[in-house]
């Protein structure tokens, strides 16, 4: 079974992410990233495959892994035939290793969490006390603001680093021996999104960089980032924004314009939907 690669749009005011995953089910196919990636399940039932480990998991089921290990969470029947009148619910923490800078990683306070960094090559299904203490740290991450976030990743850290409450998932000989052959073609259609996002790009367009045809380019956008072409180009382009607004005192209108967006009420509205807030709101946060 091949594993597809999938990339999280990641904000431009964001050094890592924090997301929920809610619906009738969890969508993602066998797959794997380049993000280390905490997953904790809230609500839903059903069996996790991690390398070559098949496993169940259930509510507050918490797993560490380290980038590029395949990984998989298929829910339960009741859940996938929309039977149990809820919706599945798990929170995500995806972040890079280098995330705060290379030299992050080599200062002191570090070294132990290099272990959990290891191990997480594996899969770790962590246990326990640790297990409740992260819990309950993530489950309040989603509300929180920058400098709470980036401070509760570290209280994360701290547990890791120091646990013994884990079990490992994947054997040490599929770890040793897995081999994941990707192709460059999303490094070439995020590179072209990046140098052109401040303008109009039709599917036709992008489609041909990737040298498909539309339907197969958009259906493989999809599968792969998790959302369509048009929602990740408006991700970009309001993170940029986020970006002009913090370093800019250009009005709204002529931000609106050098990302990309064709008309102000659009960019108001793209904006409120992915911040829960309009632009003018967000400059005001800038100066509290």
């Amino acid at each position: 079974m091949k594993a597809t690669e999938h990339r999280i749009p990641k904000d431009f005011d964001k050094s890592f992410t924090v997301f929920r995953e809610v619906g009738a089910y969890f969508p993602c196919p066998w797959h794997y990233h380049p993000e280390y990636e905490l997953v904790l399940v809230t609500r839903s039932t059903g069996r996790r495959m991690v390398g070559d480990h098949i496993g169940y998991f259930g509510e507050e089921d918490l797993v560490f892994m380290a980038p590029r290990l395949p990984h998989v969470w298929v829910n339960d029947a009741p859940y996938l035939n929309g039977e149990t009148g809820h919706q599945a619910d798990a929170i995500v923490i995806h972040f890079m290793e280098d995330f705060l800078g290379e030299a992050f990683n080599a200062v002191p306070e570090m070294e132990m969490m290099k272990t959990a960094f290891q191990l997480a090559k594996h899969g770790m299904e962590i246990k326990g006390n640790t297990r409740s203490r992260i819990n309950a740290i993530m489950k309040k991450m989603p509300d929180m603001n920058g400098m709470q976030r980036l401070s509760a990743l570290f209280s994360i850290f701290d547990l890791l680093a120091a646990t013994t409450e884990y079990e490992l998932l994947a054997s040490p000989a599929f770890v040793e021996n897995v081999q994941l052959t990707t192709s460059n073609r999303f490094g070439i259609i995020t590179d072209y999104i990046m140098r052109n996002f401040d303008r109009d790009i039709p599917l036709t367009e992008i489609a041909g960089v990737a040298n498909m045809a539309v339907t197969t380019f958009c259906n493989y956008f999809k599968e792969h980032q998790r959302v369509t072409f048009i929602e990740y180009l408006n991700s970009v382009r309001v993170g940029h924004a986020c970006k002009l607004l913090s370093e800019k005192d250009h009005n709204i209108a002529e931000i609106a314009y050098e990302c990309g967006f064709n008309n102000l009420a659009n960019f108001n509205r793209q904006f409120k939907k992915l911040k829960g807030m309009t632009p003018s709101e967000y400059k005001r946060t800038l100066v509290l």
